[in-house]
């Protein structure tokens, strides 16, 4: 391979080659719970580029992914649930006085149902809520807003409904649940997952790239930038909207399905309101707008809480709290934000070549550009 493609791809494609091959090769040096940890992380960290696209790119601080990871974690969990109670009634169910299984939850039994569920109803309440709300042309804070009233309004409806979504404790006791005739449990079935979870980050991470990259990612930086010269131009950014938040809540979505089999539990402190900031945090840690920074972010803030929480119980919020502070003063575009600013800044200087009068090249511009009235058009 040419120098020069060879030195394009590494400084395109060697982090995420690097963080890939170190993320495959986790289960030959990692114990089985701390692979179980890391494979929860990741999830976390495909929310976060669901997160990057919709805020980094496209300018809209949602604060309701905790919502679709929610019910992408429900609809999963209800299948597991079933499996896990053998044919009988879900034990929630039958200490809340209840006979026999509801009929929303009987086709929860099939797994594809329950896989098609868990993606496609976060997507398709996105899909209302997105619409009304931008047709309405509410944006800013007024959006923030609205995300999270609905997230909150959820996570209080779920507790309430003891009887068909277990109340506060959620949905839990999955482990005696059989997947492939094997143990949920199992050492091997919690690798499968593992890599479930690895592969469906890359699969997430790609397609993020590829739309950031086409015309749809450079549409969605003119619409957070100057939304009314995308709408002059001929484009809706109603459905642009539409489109970019119901991708990042299916993305949302399926982090749930796969945070599910692994942590074994989900329940409304999992999609409430705090979470959901959480998880703007990830992304604000890491970089907004650059995508690994959004799984780097992630990846930091998760490890940083439970080692903290570990090693420090009493008082392993106001670590992370001053970490999340410390970050945003000194890197305020992020970690991989400001080391890309970095590195662009080493490249400048580095290409700079002297003049044969002495001087630095491009200390004098070839074309002096003259200011027009012209200017005031664009």
């Amino acid at each position: 391979m040419d120098k020069r493609k060879l030195a394009r791809f590494i400084s395109q494609w060697g982090s995420f080659t690097v963080l890939m091959l170190v993320l495959l090769a986790a289960p030959l040096f990692l114990s089985d719970f701390r692979l179980i940890q890391l494979g929860k992380f990741l999830t976390f960290a495909i929310i976060a580029l669901g997160l990057d696209l919709i805020w980094g790119y496209g300018g809209m601080l949602s604060l309701g992914q905790g919502l679709f990871f929610g019910l992408g974690a429900y609809g999963f969990a209800m299948y597991l649930k079933l499996q896990a109670s053998g044919g009988k009634l879900p034990d929630f169910m039958f200490w809340s006085g209840l006979k026999e299984l509801p009929w929303f939850w009987v086709p929860f039994q099939s797994p594809v149902f329950a896989l098609a569920a868990a993606l496609l109803v976060p997507g398709i309440l996105a899909g209302i809520l997105g619409y009304f709300v931008f047709r309405s042309r509410v944006k800013g804070v007024y959006f923030s807003i609205i995300t999270q009233a609905l997230t909150l309004l959820t996570s209080i409806w779920f507790v309430g409904q003891q009887a068909y979504t277990g109340g506060t404790n959620g949905i839990t006791n999955l482990g005696s649940a059989q997947i492939f005739g094997h143990s949920l449990q199992s050492p091997p079935v919690q690798r499968g997952f593992y890599l479930a979870t690895v592969v469906a980050l890359a699969g997430v991470y790609l397609l993020c790239r590829w739309l950031t990259g086409a015309r749809f990612g450079r549409l969605l930086v003119a619409l957070r930038d100057n939304e009314e010269r995308v709408r002059f131009l001929g484009y809706d950014p109603v459905r642009l909207k539409v489109v970019v938040f119901v991708l990042s809540a299916m993305i949302a979505a399926l982090a749930g399905i796969l945070f599910v089999p692994q942590v074994g539990i989900i329940s409304p402190s999992s999609m409430g309101v705090v979470p959901s900031i959480e998880m703007v945090v990830w992304v604000a840690v890491g970089g907004r707008g650059t995508l690994l920074g959004a799984v780097v972010g992630a990846l930091l803030v998760s490890y940083g809480r439970s080692y903290f929480s570990e090693s420090y119980p009493d008082i392993w919020q106001i670590f992370l709290g001053a970490l999340f502070i410390g970050s945003v003063l000194l890197f305020p575009q992020g970690i991989v934000g400001n080391l890309a600013a970095f590195s662009r800044r080493v490249k400048g200087l580095l290409s700079r070549r002297p003049s044969p009068a002495g001087g630095e090249a491009g200390s004098e511009p070839l074309i002096q550009v003259t200011a027009t009235h012209a200017e005031g058009r664009s």
